[in-house]
């Protein structure tokens, strides 16, 4: 599940969204049987199971698979029961980690990230260590080659987006405008984006760094594993860091 926008390009996190398709997948369906656990099945008054669809969409679930997942979710008694649980830790370099997670045993999970940091270079800090360094909005991902400057501007703007920003390059490709809305304003941008004909790559409410901590080299390159190595673990759900890593140190 991507929620780092900074860490690392789009081609790369894509890339490894369809080789480790099946856990990407796993993790969705964790996401949306939670979410209907939680407030039931019906996605146009349970928000939190639309945010967890549409998070299945843009990771290319097949709609059988979204469906069963609801309904397993959604079943009295049925399924296991998950906890959203936040960790914050320091990579290397400086750099703050902030992890979303839905565990049915947190006592494995907080050991297990724990350890990842460990071995990874950095620490686990307390609730709160990091997370006054970032803020909480939506985020929207849209490839440049298919919007050009003043569509996607002039109709962000309109719909309460509260910055676009310009895309970056990425190798030979393009890059992808980054439109910004409060947590609130969500979904009304999203919808009149979609409203619009124009295709979102990704779309979520993300915890966006107020600054960035530029890293290279072998710290990049510790910051760039540590953060993999979290992702690949079956709770975690999302993860966010104000790292700006040097492409270049990571290699093709």
């Amino acid at each position: 599940m991507a929620g780092h926008s900074k860490w690392a390009n789009i081609r790369h996190r894509k890339e490894r969204q369809d080789s480790k398709r099946s856990k990407v997948w796993s993790k969705c369906s964790k996401a949306i049987m939670a979410a209907a656990r939680a407030g039931g099945p019906d996605p146009d008054t349970n928000l939190s199971l639309r945010y967890a669809i549409d998070e299945a969409k843009y990771a290319n679930m097949p709609k059988d698979t979204i469906n069963r997942a609801v309904d397993k979710g959604a079943g009295a008694g049925q399924g296991d029961a998950f906890e959203a649980i936040t960790y914050e830790g320091y990579g290397p370099g400086g750099t703050a980690i902030i992890i979303d997670t839905l565990t049915d045993n947190k006592n494995r999970t907080v050991t297990e990230i724990r350890t990842l940091f460990k071995k990874g270079g950095g620490s686990l800090g307390n609730a709160g260590s990091v997370a006054y360094m970032f803020q909480t909005k939506g985020q929207i991902l849209i490839d440049a080659s298919k919007v050009n400057e003043e569509q996607i501007m002039d109709l962000a703007i309109e719909a309460g987006a509260d910055d676009v920003q310009n895309p970056e390059p990425d190798g030979d490709d393009a890059g992808f405008w980054t439109v910004l809305t409060a947590a609130t304003d969500f979904q009304q941008v999203k919808v009149a984006i979609e409203v619009a004909g124009i295709e979102i790559t990704e779309a979520q409410i993300a915890k966006i760094p107020d600054d960035t901590v530029a890293v290279a080299g072998d710290e990049a390159r510790k910051v760039f594993n540590l953060i993999e190595g979290i992702e690949d673990n079956d709770d975690v759900q999302s993860v966010y860091t104000n790292a700006d890593i040097d492409p270049s140190a990571l290699g093709d």
